[in-house]
């Protein structure tokens, strides 16, 4: 491919090894894509074709052709973090979300929806604005479910109850510090039934006399 930048050449091996990852269907599709970019572009298949076929960009062909010849074919293939922003709510904010979706809903409402809810965050001023979309997400992250009121024990998401919520995720979000260390218990369902100590011997005692009546 004359006055291309980064020529794609795959070995035997390589082509092979992209062959069996096509085959099996188990990588995820944009590993798969990622492989046929590879192979179309070891044919001499110009970016603008190849993008075509695969219903992907350009620009993502290019960027494929040069993590190849930069970095081999494992550079290629692995997955790198998508870039985009940085999430609208910290952990303060989404534990006062998971709060208020169990707590009791405004008056009118069987139950926090998601606009609701994103409404709620902007009013207590946690972020500027935010889409239920982003509630949703966050919830299905979290894999909150209001409606499951058995599985709440919060009876009112109260400004008490913010105030020692924010005390208890300062505490996490603070600093490491190796001469203040934080030690977390969790809750387990495990039933504990061995001894870790020999529990002590009954000691003989006085016999009880009852005077009758």
């Amino acid at each position: 491919m004359p006055g291309k930048k980064y020529k794609v050449d795959l070995t035997n091996g390589e082509r092979e090894q992209l062959l069996r990852l096509i085959s099996r269907g188990k990588p995820s599709a944009r590993k798969v894509t990622r492989a046929r970019i590879l192979l179309k572009a070891d044919e001499d298949v110009i970016d603008h074709d190849i993008a075509n076929a695969l219903n992907t960009s350009g620009a993502s062909v290019e960027q494929i052709r040069q993590r190849f010849v930069e970095g081999g074919l494992d550079n290629a293939l692995k997955e790198r973090p998508r870039s985009g922003q940085k999430p609208k709510l910290d952990g303060a904010a989404s534990a006062y979300v998971i709060a208020t979706a169990g707590s009791e809903a405004p008056d009118g409402h069987q139950r926090w929806t998601l606009r609701l809810l994103a409404d709620q965050v902007v009013k207590v001023g946690l972020v500027e604005s935010i889409s239920h979309e982003a509630i949703r997400t966050l919830q299905k992250k979290d894999k909150v479910k209001p409606w499951q009121k058995v599985e709440w024990c919060i009876p009112e998401v109260s400004a008490e109850f913010v105030a020692c919520m924010e005390d208890v995720l300062a505490v996490y979000q603070a600093p490491y510090d190796p001469q203040q260390p934080v030690v977390c218990f969790d809750e387990t369902s495990k039933q504990l039934i061995a001894e870790t100590r020999q529990p002590l011997a009954a000691q003989p005692g006085q016999a009880e006399h009852r005077v009758p009546t």
